[in-house]
């Protein structure tokens, strides 16, 4: 797919790795609406966004994505703002298991409603021109980090939905690819202040040995691979990102 020109809604963007997609998006020409829970984070980031790239370029949508109303009502706002849809990226996610229930319910739940209403406002079947779903996985997605077994789960779950809704069974219904994109360790807010973010204190010892070899990316750097995949990826890849390096694709044992 060609950027330029293309309108993308983008969850959790107010930061981290949803901040440096948007931004990159930007910068290849795209309008975007930066979706957010934190009103005061996005609406700053988007008069930042409009001092350097022109009003009308990025709006901000107030968007929990645990809540079904609201996430539909950020479709709403861009296609009202920017008259159609054509990439969406579910990327909001929090590590915490502690607090596992909102953990689920944001980086499972939370993909699949973006993915449902991503086929229902760009389906084909349903007036619209299709279009590309990319959902935000992990490394831990094929390689569970025995600290974080919720979050762990979550991310590998995301993976399994991603490839079914991609398979081109579901890409002839409705015009939609739906890709992945796994981050390895990357330098963001979600892993700061880990020790209260794991179920049991007594983990922070799984967690070090977890991450020893880790070697953290720029989110920038996975903003860039967010492109390449948007440009050059088949509907139902997983695509790895890791140590800076280009994104490469995750082979499955075909069944």
């Amino acid at each position: 797919m060609e950027i330029k020109g293309r309108v993308a809604l983008v969850t959790g963007a107010a930061s981290g790795i949803g901040k440096a997609c948007a931004i990159e998006l930007l910068n290849q020409g795209a309008k975007v609406a930066i979706c957010d829970i934190n009103t005061e984070e996005g609406e700053k980031l988007v008069e930042t966004l409009a001092a350097k790239y022109g009003k009308g370029r990025a709006i901000f949508s107030q968007c929990d994505v645990t809540d079904y109303p609201q996430f539909e009502e950020s479709f709403q706002t861009t296609i009202a703002e920017f008259g159609h849809i054509d990439i969406v990226i579910n990327n909001a996610g929090i590590m915490n298991d502690r607090f596992w229930e909102l953990e689920v319910d944001i980086n499972l739940n939370g993909v699949i409603r973006g993915t449902l209403l991503a086929q229902r406002f760009m389906g084909t079947d349903r007036g619209g021109q299709g279009g590309i779903v990319v959902n935000i996985g992990s490394n831990v997605s094929f390689n569970p980090f025995v600290s974080v077994p919720i979050y762990s789960a979550t991310k590998a779950a995301v993976v399994s939905f991603t490839r079914a809704f991609g398979d081109q069974y579901h890409v002839d219904l409705t015009g939609v690819k739906v890709m992945a994109l796994c981050p390895n360790a990357t330098d963001t807010k979600l892993v700061r202040d880990v020790n209260r973010k794991l179920l049991l204190t007594r983990y922070e010892d799984a967690w070090q040995r977890d991450t020893a070899a880790s070697v953290f990316q720029r989110a920038e750097h996975v903003a860039k691979s967010l492109i390449q995949i948007l440009s050059t990826g088949k509907s139902g890849n997983v695509w790895m990102v890791e140590k800076d390096q280009p994104p490469h694709e995750i082979s499955f044992a075909k069944h």
